[in-house]
């Protein structure tokens, strides 16, 4: 059964993250880099204030963030160890598996645990897929996401979270947990994923950008960002094949494409505020050349605008911290 409105309705927090209500804390996602390792936290110079970190120091951070408001996270698993095929990303010992374990132990259903999945941080080629004869190859792409997904909800992930852009996955992930008795699991598709230029920090940051084997780029699996109607078929097919929530990414500069989706689908919508959209605004701010908070608050007050009802941010704890929200 693919259709199961249940899953949203399991904790108090993923009740309170899918509430169709104005911008507050429990609609927004604070997303953290994990290391494979107790110890230790590496500043990202592309990403002011964010740092890939160990399970002590994301332990404290969640904490700390948790008595701001800020119950819901999404894991990157960052790791040096890549293969061909990227199985880093299925072992119980891999980052994210690692960070996952620890937050749901120490926290249990107080904080949301999402977990990215895809192959781009972990194989050594840098795509979102297999590769095959120097191009992606989807479909046996979909075994790998599945296999990742499953042994990420056997860590304790509360949502999966595939951002790979392979047609199918949605389908083949939902079919992988609900098989190995994890139907309660909530699926949060990159249901309108663009081939943007907004994402080299985070490329920086996750050591995930392609390298020299296969394309070039991620243009031939990413979304074209001259395309409209499109995002609405991607969000549709992702609906059927058994998505919960449905997200579009980046955010600031598709706010039309945001407002068709949340039109269109039955679920809620995510927005993704990307790494170089916040680059943007740290600089703008940097050089005095405009008010932190007023931008924060007017960019996630436009894509809540448009539709979304879930905003993931890297100022969603800044927001908090300095009570931008509330700022008239």
């Amino acid at each position: 059964m693919s259709d199961r409105p249940r899953r949203l309705r399991r904790t108090a927090a993923l009740r309170d993250l899918c509430a169709e209500t104005y911008i507050s804390p429990d609609s927004l996602v604070q997303p953290h880099f994990a290391l494979a390792q107790q110890d230790g936290e590496q500043p990202i110079d592309s990403l002011a204030g964010i740092a890939r970190m160990g399970i002590d120091p994301l332990l404290r951070r969640v904490e700390a963030d948790l008595e701001l408001g800020i119950r819901n996270v999404l894991l990157f698993g960052v790791t040096k160890d890549k293969d061909p095929e990227g199985r880093t990303g299925e072992r119980q010992d891999g980052p994210a598996h690692q960070a996952v374990r620890a937050l749901k132990q120490r926290f249990a259903d107080d904080v949301t645990v999402m977990a990215d999945v895809c192959l781009c941080t972990y194989t050594d080629h840098g795509h979102c897929g297999l590769l095959k004869d120097g191009d992606v190859d989807n479909d046996p792409s979909l075994e790998r996401l599945a296999a990742q997904s499953v042994s990420l909800a056997e860590a304790g992930a509360d949502v999966i979270a595939p951002s790979d852009m392979m047609d199918g996955r949605v389908h083949a992930i939902r079919a992988g947990l609900d098989q190995s008795g994890f139907e309660s699991r909530a699926i949060m598709s990159y249901a309108a994923k663009y081939a943007s230029n907004f994402y080299g920090p985070f490329r920086e940051a996750a050591d995930s950008a392609p390298k020299d084997a296969g394309p070039k780029d991620r243009k031939g699996y990413q979304m074209d960002f001259r395309n409209r109607n499109e995002a609405v078929r991607e969000a549709l097919l992702d609906q059927q094949e058994g998505a919960d929530i449905l997200m579009v990414k980046p955010a600031l500069a598709y706010l039309d494409i945001i407002a068709d989706v949340a039109a269109a689908v039955e679920r809620p919508v995510a927005a993704y505020l990307v790494s170089g959209e916040y680059a943007a605004v740290e600089l703008l701010a940097r050089e005095g050349l405009a008010d932190r908070g007023e931008l924060v608050r007017e960019h996630f007050t436009a894509v809540r605008r448009a539709g979304a009802s879930i905003l993931i941010t890297y100022h969603a704890r800044a927001a908090l911290e300095n009570g931008w929200l509330n700022n008239r």
